[in-house]
């Protein structure tokens, strides 16, 4: 069993910073792939970011690309989403996820994550 818990979430104006983190619990962090999704209202949830195992791939979806960064530090069980330039748009509620199957790539699929956290709400102001 592996337990997440989001932070760092909350109201910020458009062309502001904010820094996620996830926190993981158990000794295995190091072999998991980690990922950040977000749901806004009525919408589904969406692949935001996502690094392998040892941090040596990433992966971002086309709209945060450039302003979105995905960190990892395998000794702390933490990974990080430093999001810059936010805008309205980016509105909703963050989850951290993890894919305990170790693969050689940066999972942008929800189905292939298999933990999930509590969400953290990040709201952005116009």
């Amino acid at each position: 069993q592996v337990q997440l818990v989001e932070s760092g979430g909350g109201l910020v104006q458009a062309g502001g910073s904010l820094r996620l983190s996830c926190a993981a619990s158990g000794r295995s962090f190091s072999n998991y792939g980690m990922g950040w999704f977000r749901q806004a209202p009525g919408k589904e949830r969406e692949f935001v970011a996502a690094i392998t195992k040892s941090g040596a791939r990433t992966s971002y979806a086309d709209r945060v690309k450039g302003r979105f960064i995905i960190s990892r530090d395998n000794a702390k069980n933490t990974v990080w989403l430093q999001m810059n330039s936010l805008n309205p748009e980016d509105t909703a509620v963050y989850y951290c996820a993890a894919d305990i199957y170790a693969r050689d790539y940066a999972s942008t699929r929800t189905v292939e994550y298999d933990y999930w956290g509590q969400g953290t709400q990040v709201t952005v102001s116009s």
